[in-house]
């Protein structure tokens, strides 16, 4: 199939309106309204493509991989086989590489429109991209499921090696719409009652803590600004979920 240009799609149920560009499956702007009915821009992002294309902002909205977060030291071995990784954020590697998958173009596989507007892509990493092991095929797929529900359904196999793989959505959102400011004074809940601790380069150290008693804990809901002086850098860190009540398949993980 002939390459496809970096371009935005839209899915809108009347609603709410999502736009995602193919370059990274990148969410560049999600409309809806509050309680009033006013609509807002909750994304941070850009109205064209060539922002990300030049990467300015970082990972606004993409899909990360083939492996979100920080590999210490660009360097792992999986099956006795040593492999070594580009540090692109020393001295790590961090979210795939030079050019992980919110940088590369994605096909378009399908594209619903309708009551439940849905837009699938596609993308094929081929064994040794950004020094990754085995062909890895993955696809994903936004879906608004109902009037104010975006669905994201992210699926990776690999074809011929074994390869680690932990794909994120590296959305940054303000709910109170993108232009109102910080969220210092959102509040939010995570059903975590514990959290991965990082070391000074933003690894994790292996341990799995209790969030009780620390500036992580949002067992019950909380403003994020008011612990947040507590925390260096800021909230930067993986919680380990409970796993709430599960809701027409979901389980709630957190709410703000």
């Amino acid at each position: 199939m002939a390459d496809q240009k970096p371009q935005i799609f839209e899915l809108d149920n009347g609603t709410m309106q999502v736009k995602i560009t193919n370059l990274g499956c990148t969410i560049t702007s999600l409309s809806l309204p509050d309680k009033n009915g006013n609509l807002a821009d909750v994304v941070l992002g850009f109205d064209s493509v060539e922002p990300y294309l030049n990467r300015v902002a970082p990972y606004f909205g993409a899909i990360v991989g083939r492996v979100a977060n920080r590999i210490k030291d660009g360097k792992f071995t999986l099956n006795g086989v040593d492999y070594t990784l580009p540090v692109n954020r020393p001295p790590n590697s961090l979210h795939g590489g030079h050019k992980g998958f919110d940088i590369v173009v994605w096909e378009v596989a399908e594209y619903k429109k309708g009551e439940k507007p849905s837009i699938t892509f596609k993308y094929r990493s081929h064994d040794g991209e950004e020094g990754y092991p085995g062909d890895l095929s993955v696809t994903a797929t936004y879906t608004l499921a109902s009037a104010m529900t975006l669905r994201l359904d992210m699926e990776a196999v690999a074809e011929n090696k074994a390869t680690p793989v932990n794909l994120a959505q590296h959305t940054y959102w303000n709910l109170a719409g993108h232009n109102s400011g910080n969220i210092l004074d959102q509040s939010v809940q995570i059903w975590g009652s514990h959290f991965t601790p990082v070391d000074q380069n933003i690894v994790p150290t292996g341990e799995i803590l209790p969030v009780k008693g620390t500036p992580f804990d949002f067992t019950t809901e909380k403003k994020v600004g008011v612990s947040i002086h507590e925390v260096g850098l800021g909230y930067d860190h993986n919680y380990a979920l409970d796993c709430g009540e599960e809701k027409e398949g979901f389980e709630a993980c957190c709410k703000s």
